[in-house]
């Protein structure tokens, strides 16, 4: 007899990021991380987490869509549910469940409708049985190595230069070697923001930078021209992200410079990934756990790039992201790409220590060894991040630091600045 869900309870976690410009970027000046936080129980006592993410303002909007009609919502998700269900009842995490999975059942699980001009049911099967070998050594790899990941925790847009220059000599202490850099509000700022982080970093250190959709396409081309003496790997989101065909002019004038672009945080389902595939309008593949139709529409960008030979490396950076993603960055690398050339995951610490499993050591993602999807938050933050009525809220609403009777104002102090 199938288990059914018994109840659903949904939690407005925020917490106030925007105080220290942690998130900052060029269309966000102060976000506030939040997350609607999801409990799921079933008839037979299982429990199951999820969350999406959101920069404050209107994460109520998002948490209150789960109400009488939760039901369309699990509808839409089917798989996943059955996927998580596997997942508890296996004892597994999810990343070992479809790493062990046979190719034609994890096949099964995925959509195709409308991809089949760029894979079939049938490629996708023969990717997965061709990396067979030496998948054990892959995932034995992964376990005492990890997989190798940047930090965007150096370089938000708002931080001073004396923080910057620390975080970084802190993350080199750490072992990262990769970074990434907000830009794309004034170009002579971030030319002297990318001196910076050059002068700190050593030579051979990666620096990626991320313009959050700011610019038009021609702008992104021209601007992107002034920095390239700071060797950029790649661009993150130059414009609009529903703009393919500017995608691919932007790649396109950028590729004698030898700066890709990233892209796919804000990709809202696999077609359109599909068309920035096809098209080479990306040349790094950002894959959103809380982006796309949950992990089975992941699964099937994951396999598309790795037909059109492009490196996933999945966006993480809010609550919660970096947790889910270690697991897609540990399935596609032992499962389907077995490559960790220009491949690599985002870390950003400020909020690991809020979910139950810490995941991260040194400049490597870790590997989770407990059932399910990693977002587990600990009740203590729970209780302290609620909106409205969490601890940690209220304290800073008794000092007038946020206004708890109309929160679509958010801090006080971003109003005047």
């Amino acid at each position: 007899m199938p288990d059914l869900i018994a109840s659903v309870t949904v939690q407005d976690i925020r917490f106030p990021t925007s105080l220290e410009k942690d998130g900052s970027d060029a269309m966000n000046k102060a976000p506030d991380y939040s997350s609607p936080y999801v409990t799921v129980t079933t008839q037979a006592g299982l429990i199951g987490h999820g969350i999406t993410f959101t920069v404050g303002r209107g994460n109520n909007i998002v948490a209150s869509s789960f109400g009488p009609d939760i039901e369309v919502i699990f509808s839409d998700f089917a798989g996943f549910c059955e996927v998580t269900h596997h997942v508890k009842t296996r004892s597994d995490p999810l990343w070992k469940l479809l790493v062990d999975m046979e190719p034609e059942k994890l096949v099964s699980t995925i959509d195709f409708r409308y991809l089949e001009d760029a894979l079939t049911k049938e490629e996708a099967i023969a990717i997965l049985k061709s990396m067979q070998e030496g998948k054990a050594e892959r995932e034995k790899e992964m376990k005492e190595n990890g997989y190798p990941a940047y930090t965007t925790s150096c370089a938000w847009l708002g931080y001073s230069d004396e923080k910057i220059i620390r975080l970084c000599e802190e993350a080199m202490a750490e072992g990262f070697t990769r970074f990434k850099m907000k830009v794309g509000s004034d170009l002579q700022d971030d030319k002297r923001r990318a001196q910076i982080l050059r002068q700190t970093m050593k030579p051979e250190h990666l620096l990626m930078v991320d313009a959050n959709q700011k610019w038009e396409v021609q702008e992104a081309i021209d601007w992107m021209r002034e920095l390239v003496h700071f060797n950029i790997t790649w661009i993150e989101e130059p414009t609009s992200p529903d703009d393919v065909l500017g995608h691919a002019e932007i790649s396109k004038a950028l590729k004698p410079l030898g700066i890709g672009v990233a892209t796919g945080e804000q990709c809202q389902n696999r077609v359109m990934f599909k068309q920035f595939l096809k098209s080479g309008a990306m040349q790094f593949c950002q894959i959103d756990s809380c982006r796309l139709g949950g992990v089975n529409e992941n699964l099937a960008v994951i396999l598309m790039a790795k037909k059109y030979g492009v490196p996933v490396c999945p966006h993480g950076g809010g609550v919660g992201l970096c947790e889910y993603i270690q697991h897609l960055s540990l399935f596609d690398y032992i499962a389907v790409s077995g490559s960790l050339e220009n491949s690599c995951s985002d870390v950003v610490l400020h909020l690991y220590s809020h979910y139950k499993q810490i995941i991260f050591f040194s400049s490597f993602n870790g590997y989770s060894q407990v059932p399910g999807y990693s977002i587990d938050m600990k009740s203590t933050s729970l209780e302290e991040f609620e909106w409205p009525t969490g601890k940690e809220r209220q304290d800073l609403f008794q000092k007038g630091i946020y206004k708890p009777d109309n929160e679509a104002i958010g801090p006080l102090w971003y109003l005047y600045n």
